[in-house]
């Protein structure tokens, strides 16, 4: 199983005259669901597309068992937010799924249902985009992700506005592939009973506050008399 290893990761965008992300360091273990809370503006978006590869922090290091980037950066594949997509695109379900494999070998057929079918929606492969719902379209942008060789999945926001029952039925899709050997890396606004999913917590806030289990990093929150846009119980 993959690890993935960052250390003291500190990252400013060109003009700003602060750091959005300082002194970040991290494990994420093979097999495991780890989840990424924060307030807007904390840096979780900027974090996983550093541990993604797509930018080089100013300072810190990343490994994947061991290697460094560029090396591993096949290994880590990112989910992006929903809302950054154009969802009136005219493409099928299944034309979006094989786009995950379009700088690797050319996907088949068998392997475009297979993860359709482990994401819950195989039914939907010859559907448009813009006539599914949220999360339906969560479960096929998932899909698309899956199609990559990797074995790191960052996923940003994957649960933003969907409805209760759609958000549990996603929690379980992602429960499922880490007790299947992936590591999944997920951001969420979210707090509360909902973490009880995941087997550990980041929260951040430009840096790491807390990082533990659900029940751990909540009491460390909670002993924090201010934590800027955190709200302690």
């Amino acid at each position: 199983m993959t690890t993935l290893i960052a250390k003291n990761l500190t990252y400013s965008y060109s003009g700003q005259g602060y750091s959005a992300l300082h002194d970040v360091s991290l494990e994420l273990l093979g097999g495991t669901l780890t989840a990424l809370v924060g307030p807007n503006g904390a840096g979780k978006s900027t974090l996983l597309r550093l541990l993604q590869g797509q930018n080089k922090p100013n300072k810190g290091q990343i490994t994947i068992d061991g290697s460094s980037f560029p090396y591993a950066r096949h290994q880590v594949a990112l989910m992006p937010q929903r809302s950054l997509l154009n969802w009136r695109f005219p493409i099928t379900v299944e034309g979006l799924v094989s786009l995950g494999r379009v700088n690797y070998l050319k996907s088949s057929c068998c392997e475009v249902e297979a993860v359709l079918q482990r994401v819950g929606i195989s039914g939907l492969a010859k559907r448009r985009l813009d006539s599914l719902s949220g999360g339906q379209q969560q479960k096929a942008l998932l899909a698309k992700t899956l199609m990559t060789p990797a074995k790191i999945f960052l996923l940003d926001e994957p649960c933003s506005s969907l409805d209760p029952p759609t958000r549990e039925q996603f929690l379980t899709i992602i429960r499922q592939l880490a007790d299947s050997g992936l590591t999944v890396f997920v951001s969420s606004h979210e707090w509360g009973k909902s973490l009880d999913t995941y087997d550990k917590v980041v929260a951040l806030d430009k840096t790491i506050l807390a990082f533990g289990r659900p029940q751990e990093v909540q009491e460390k929150l909670n002993s924090i008399t201010c934590m800027g846009n955190y709200c302690c119980a």
